[in-house]
C-alpha cells in the first residue's frame, strides 16, 4: 500500500523523519519540496540524502500522482481544470480571471455530493468519497503550475484568492479541508493569508461552530436560497435537520473581525424564491447580522426543473434588499460557456472520451466580483 506524503501534516513528517533517525530539519526540507515546490518525484528532492529518499520508497512513501486531465477555457478568461487522482477519481477546479493577472481558484472538497440540493447538478452524481487534504491542496499546486506554463514567466499571472465552493460540501469533509489549509498558509508552503480564503456551506450547523472554534480566520459563505423552512427544506434537504432558526443562531455566534462580513448566497429561481415577499423575509432574517448578499440568477443545466427570473425581477429583488440597508450584489456570470458557472461544474468522463458530452456540476465559479475576498 502506497502512503502519500502530501497527505501528511508537518508534525507527521517530523515524526516520520525522526523514525528514520534523521535530524528534524530534513522534515522541513521534505515539506517544502512537497507543498511549496510541488515536486512529485522523490529523486528530484536533490538536497535530501539519497539514503533518505530510498528509505522513504522502501517504507512505501510517495507523492500522490494527481494530474490535470483536461483544460477548458471560457471566452471571459475563466479556465476549468479536471484533476484526476491516483484511484481514477476526477474533480474539477475553476480559475476565475479577475483582471490584472489575478485569479480566484474554486476548490472541490469531495467527489460528488450527498447534500441533494435541487438546484445543483452535483447532487445528481451522488456522493462517492471525500478528498484527502493532499488531494484538495493538489488542486492549488496543479493550477499554479498550469498558470506558470501559460504565462511563460509572467509573474503578474497569479492566484490571489481561494473559495472552497467546488464539488461537494466542504464542511462535510471539515478535517481534511482544515488540513489542506495548513500548507496554504504556512511560510514553508505557499504563505497565503487566511483572509484570502472563503469556505462555503449549505448550513451544517455543528460544523460551522467547529470551524469557528478552529480560529482559522477565513471568510464564511452560507448557501441560503430560501426564506422559509418549508421552501428551504424542499430545495435543500439539510434544512430538515438544521432549520433556519438554528442556522441564523450559528451565524450570530460566528466570530467576525471589524469590516468583515458573512456572505449570503442566494440563487434566484423563477416563481420559487424570487418574489418581493421573499426579499422582505430575507431582509428580516438577516437583520442585525454583518452580511453581504450575493444574488445569482439560476444557471440552467440539462433537465433542470428551474428557470432564472427575468432581469427586471432580479433588479426589483436587489432593490428591496438594498432598501433594508443590506449590502447586496448580483453575481457576474462567469464560465457558463464551458459549464463552469455556479451550479454547472461537473463530471468528466475518461480522458480518452472525446465525445464532448461532458456534464457539468456544482462549483461557485462566479462567486466573486472585484476584490471582495481580499478584505
Amino acid at each position: 500500500m502506497t502512503l502519500w506524503l502530501n497527505d501528511l501534516a508537518a508534525s507527521e513528517l517530523e515524526s516520520l523523519v525522526h523514525s528514520l533517525d534523521l535530524p528534524r530539519f530534513r522534515a522541513r526540507q521534505l515539506y517544502q519540496w512537497v507543498f511549496q515546490k510541488g515536486v512529485r518525484d522523490l529523486d528530484e528532492m536533490t538536497n535530501l540524502p539519497k539514503a533518505l529518499r530510498q528509505s522513504l520508497r522502501e517504507a512505501g512513501y510517495a507523492v500522490g500522482p494527481a494530474a490535470i486531465d483536461r483544460v477548458e477555457r471560457s471566452v471571459d478568461g475563466t479556465e476549468k481544470l479536471a484533476i484526476r487522482f491516483a484511484d481514477g477519481a476526477v474533480v474539477e477546479t475553476v480559475l476565475l480571471h479577475m483582471g490584472g493577472g489575478k485569479y480566484t481558484q474554486c476548490l472541490s472538497s469531495q467527489v460528488g455530493c450527498a447534500m441533494g440540493c435541487a438546484f445543483c447538478f452535483t447532487a445528481t452524481l451522488g456522493f462517492q468519497r471525500n478528498l484527502s487534504s493532499g488531494e484538495i491542496f493538489d488542486q492549488v499546486l496543479l493550477a499554479r503550475a498550469h498558470l506558470a506554463r501559460e504565462a511563460a514567466g509572467d509573474a503578474s499571472q497569479r492566484i490571489t484568492n481561494f473559495v472552497y465552493m467546488g464539488m461537494g460540501e466542504p464542511l462535510a469533509n471539515l478535517q481534511n479541508v482544515l488540513r489542506s489549509m495548513d500548507p496554504l498558509f504556512s511560510p514553508d508552503g505557499l504563505g497565503y493569508s487566511s483572509h484570502r480564503v472563503t469556505i462555503s456551506t449549505c448550513g451544517l450547523v455543528p460544523q460551522i461552530k467547529a470551524l469557528a472554534e478552529a480560529h482559522r480566520g477565513v471568510h464564511l459563505a452560507i448557501s441560503l436560497h430560501a426564506t422559509t423552512d418549508e421552501a428551504r427544506s424542499a430545495l435543500m434537504p439539510v434544512n430538515r435537520r438544521y432549520g433556519l432558526q438554528a442556522l441564523m443562531a450559528a451565524l450570530r455566534e460566528w466570530p467576525l473581525e471589524p469590516q468583515r462580513r458573512i456572505t449570503i448566497e442566494y440563487v434566484l429561481l423563477r416563481g420559487v424564491n424570487d418574489s418581493l415577499d421573499d426579499a422582505k423575509r430575507l431582509a428580516s432574517l438577516l437583520k442585525g447580522l454583518q452580511v453581504r448578499v450575493n444574488l445569482l440568477p439560476f444557471n440552467a443545466f440539462q433537465n433542470a426543473p428551474f428557470e432564472p427570473p427575468e432581469d427586471a425581477q432580479v433588479l426589483k429583488f436587489q432593490k428591496k434588499i438594498e432598501d433594508a440597508g443590506i449590502w447586496v450584489t448580483v453575481r457576474t456570470r462567469r464560465g457558463d460557456d464551458i459549464h463552469a458557472a455556479c451550479g454547472q461544474l461537473g463530471k468528466h468522463g475518461d480522458a480518452s472520451d472525446d465525445s464532448g458530452d461532458d456534464e457539468a456540476v456544482g462549483c461557485a465559479a462566479d462567486f466573486l466580483s472585484g476584490d471582495s475576498c481580499e478584505r
